[in-house]
């Protein structure tokens, strides 16, 4: 869920995670308009629209259990590191 700017409010799936930037691009969620040239006759130009990054500060883990935003915590089970959700202990995906 993006928790700040001008795209607060939404939720979607993570496509990517950018961590040069520290960004992450969600799906179908701040959308730019990208102007393209034509490329040969089979690919003809026009305004494509595709989502840009989003920066981590603005983003948060939705928990499936509490159905809101949630800080993460991590826990260690059975000789693995799990990260579980800080208000109700829930462990993530």
């Amino acid at each position: 869920m993006v928790i700040a700017g001008k795209e607060r409010g939404k939720t979607g799936k993570v496509l990517r995670v950018v961590p040069d930037k520290e960004a992450v691009i969600i799906e179908r969620v701040n959308l730019v308009k990208r102007h393209t040239r034509p490329k040969g006759p089979q690919q003809p130009g026009g305004i494509l629209e595709k989502e840009a990054s989003i920066h981590l500060s603005n983003v948060m883990i939705m928990c499936d259990k509490c159905n809101a935003p949630v800080r993460i915590g991590r826990k260690i089970l059975g000789g693995k590191k799990i990260r579980i959700c800080r208000r109700c202990g829930e462990a993530l995906e």
